[in-house]
């Protein structure tokens, strides 16, 4: 009777926190959002600090020297692209040392508990990319808000345009105007050239912070206009309406594909959940699975073949558009 009372707390405190979290939250968020606006505005602008600085500040992690010897290799550069195109603030020395402690802890962990020591190896490697994951996963989040937010950002440009401001005038515009991911690149590309980086240098940057097609469409359909003439209003009309048919294809392809990615979801994680099951209802007829030379052969055979099956789905269902 303790247990089930002490589940029973456990499970209404659970519903009761969501329930005040859904009500309450969202209010309390925009009126924080709304506070820390006002503050902004409202706050004094001290033109001549003498802390600022024109130079561009190099963020330093806990471990400076790993960060100077991690900056000087090829994977450093990649992990740091990396870091700024998902838009964390940590650096590539962190990286490193967050990827090491957790595929420590992880290979540990399992040749402590895992019936099969084995297993260890995998399990730390495993581990030690997890952080790596995250940041792709990250980045394709944030990738995946830019794009949807761009054809807003170019509706916004052309009218500023149309109405007789500067171009370079307009990015900032948006910089101030549009939230993440948008705002802050677009933000970044106007602080560049107001410190004297070409339009075409800080374009290119632009493109490479954001490696989409359409960014990279954009720039060269403004460094065009820039060398040939033209209307750029209605290139970025026509541009925005290219990138929204895009969206409106994308998600009917989605829609086809449903059932194909739904199948791989079911596939994929049906033998688990069935193994899952049989270890609780029958131990002993899964214990030779972890114990018996055949049994290994055979859950690595069928890791494998899941695999396989998993990739060859994914490439079934793929489309490009």
């Amino acid at each position: 009777m303790p247990l089930v009372a002490l589940m029973f707390l456990i499970g209404a405190g659970t519903v009761l926190g969501a329930y005040a979290a859904i009500l309450y939250l969202p209010g309390m968020m925009a009126k924080r959002r709304l506070d820390q606006r006002l503050l902004d505005v409202s706050a004094p602008i001290n033109v001549f600090d003498d802390e600022s600085s024109v130079v561009k500040q190099k963020v330093e992690g806990p471990l400076p020297a790993l960060d100077r010897l991690v900056a000087r290799t090829n994977a450093g550069s990649w992990l740091k692209r990396l870091i700024e195109q998902s838009g964390s603030k940590s650096t590539p020395g962190a990286i490193v040392t967050m990827s090491l402690a957790i595929g420590v802890f992880t290979g540990f962990a399992v040749f402590v508990f895992a019936p099969f020591k084995l297993m260890a190896p995998p399990a730390a490697l495993i581990g030690a990319f997890l952080p790596f994951g995250y940041l792709r996963f990250r980045r394709t989040a944030r990738l995946k808000r830019f794009e949807e937010q761009f054809p807003e950002a170019l509706d916004l440009l052309a009218r500023a345009l149309r109405a007789g401001h500067a171009f370079q005038t307009t990015m900032g515009m948006i910089g101030d105007e549009l939230k993440e991911p948008v705002g802050p690149e677009f933000k970044k590309t106007f602080e560049q050239q107001n410190f004297g980086l070409p339009l075409r240098d800080s374009l290119h940057q632009l493109s490479e912070r954001v490696p989409i097609l359409d960014v990279r469409f954009f720039a060269t359909a403004v460094l065009i206009q820039r060398e040939t003439g033209g209307n750029l209003a209605e290139i970025l009309d026509n541009l925005g309406h290219v990138v929204r048919e895009r969206f409106k294809i994308r998600r009917q392809v989605r829609v086809h594909t449903a059932h194909g990615r739904f199948t791989a979801l079911v596939l994929l994680s049906l033998p688990a959940a069935l193994g899952v099951a049989l270890t609780f209802l029958n131990p002993e007829h899964m214990h030779v699975l972890f114990t018996e030379r055949i049994g290994q052969m055979m859950l690595i055979i069928a890791m494998v073949m899941q695999a396989i099956g998993f990739v060859w789905i994914r490439q079934v269902i793929k489309i490009e558009v």
